[in-house]
């Protein structure tokens, strides 16, 4: 069901993007995975933030243990928690 649900979120997000003019080559690999997608609207909802990008006030380890977290609650999305640590870790240097 969750992979369902974020598989219509990034489809309605490329459709919206290439509506307003941009190219789908050019927007699809920036996008997450369906897998990545998940966690972050695990972590949203968690947050209470409703899929809206706001400042948590966590630190880089605090986020990362968040998501280390959610990889022990949903064990079958754990390589997808572990690609979006990279790219904080990546994001924080």
């Amino acid at each position: 069901m969750l992979r369902a649900e974020a598989h219509d979120e990034l489809s309605a997000l490329i459709e919206l993007r290439c509506r307003n003019g941009e190219d789908p080559w050019d927007v699809i690999p920036g996008l997450p995975t369906v897998d990545e997608q998940v966690v972050i609207s695990l972590r949203a909802d968690a947050l209470g933030t409703d899929g809206v990008p706001t400042a948590t006030g966590l630190g880089l380890a605090d986020e990362l243990g968040y998501l280390r977290t959610i990889a022990l609650w949903h064990p079958e999305l754990s390589r997808a928690v572990w690609s979006l640590m990279g790219r904080l870790d990546d994001a924080s240097h």
